[in-house]
């Protein structure tokens, strides 16, 4: 169905839709302690089953029609996006909608061999999550069986394959990878790889955190001013996330991103669709909205944009404001991070 273009479309806060994150697999071959901790996602973790996972032609229709709602950027995520069979072919797919920028965020460890044929296929923009260069302090926030050099392999092979302006994400965590704040800034400066640093955070209800284990941005920029001069860039964007910093002497520049001591809820564009067809306003939400149910009964576009529409304009949720006005948040149970993205 041809659907005429609609305004730009605002939450009662004022916050635009421009961004959609699309989770493409729960699965994922690491256990990050932040995210999926073996405790809770071990041997007998029950991930989702096939004919419960969005297939390509789905996530394709809904992107169309999330773009025709505003979204100009969508962010393929997981889980670890790399464990999608044939997850280029989706790329293919997304990359032929006009006027949007396909990103995707991986961890790294297939990197090495899916590069070339995610660029080939259209993939715009890359982000490789990597928490530290030294191997002990790597094993010890992924609890995985790969390595650092694996993670490097796959970022050089996607320059290699001619991604440019490649991030590096890092969750710093207080007293345990303190130190790879300034020996991830030292590798990277004038690579042309930005790496980009994020406050532990309380995602889902799994990774036991405490807000004494937050590292705020403020020490990190300080702990990196002690070592390179550093001064403010503009954002790229509205809605951007990361505080940007350019090194004075022209190498590069680095990210920070303060969503516990500086949250930035009232700017938020995003949205998050779960690889069961879930649909999310919030990183901490509690729960979402069915799409593909109504998907799979064989309601039209109109229908489901008007669903989606309603969820947008209704959306009150500032759950990190929340949290940093009113102090904890009292516990309750809300959707894992390897569910919905980062």
């Amino acid at each position: 169905m041809k659907m005429t273009p609609l305004p730009l479309l605002s939450a009662r806060l004022g916050r635009p839709l421009q961004d959609l994150r699309i989770s493409v697999t729960d699965r994922c071959n690491f256990r990050c302690t932040y995210c999926m901790p073996r405790e809770q996602f071990g041997r007998d973790h029950a991930f989702l089953p096939r004919d419960e996972v969005l297939r390509f032609e789905e996530i394709l229709r809904l992107a169309q029609m999330f773009v025709h709602l505003g979204v100009r950027k969508i962010r393929l995520t997981g889980g670890e996006p790399l464990l999608r069979r044939d997850i280029e072919c989706l790329v293919g797919l997304l990359s032929t909608i006009p006027q949007v920028e396909l990103a995707l965020t991986t961890n790294g460890s297939l990197l090495e061999k899916k590069a070339q044929a995610l660029h080939d296929a259209g993939l715009k923009r890359l982000t490789v999550s990597l928490d530290a260069l030294d191997e002990p302090t790597f094993r010890r926030m992924t609890d995985s069986g790969s390595s650092v050099a694996q993670v490097l392999a796959g970022l050089e092979a996607a320059q290699a394959a001619g991604f440019q302006g490649l991030k590096v994400n890092a969750v710093i965590r207080k007293g345990v990878n303190e130190h790879a704040l300034v020996d991830l800034a030292r590798h990277f400066r004038g690579s042309g790889v930005v790496p980009r640093f994020i406050e532990y955070m309380d995602v889902g209800s799994t990774n036991g955190w405490q807000p004494n284990d937050v590292l705020g941005v403020a020490r990190m920029r300080e702990t990196l001013g002690h070592h390179w001069a550093l001064e403010p860039v503009p954002a790229d964007h509205p809605g951007e996330v990361a505080q940007r910093y350019r090194y004075r002497d022209g190498q590069g520049e680095v990210g920070f991103i303060a969503s516990v001591t500086e949250p930035f809820c009232r700017h938020c564009t995003r949205m998050r669709l779960s690889t069961d067809g879930h649909l999310y306003t919030c990183l901490f939400a509690t729960d979402g909205l069915d799409l593909k149910a109504p998907l799979r009964a064989g309601e039209d576009d109109r229908a489901l944009s008007a669903r989606v529409m309603r969820l947008w304009q209704e959306r009150t949720d500032r759950y990190s404001e929340w949290r940093t006005l009113e102090g904890p948040v009292p516990a309750r149970h809300k959707i894992e991070m390897s569910y919905i993205g980062g």
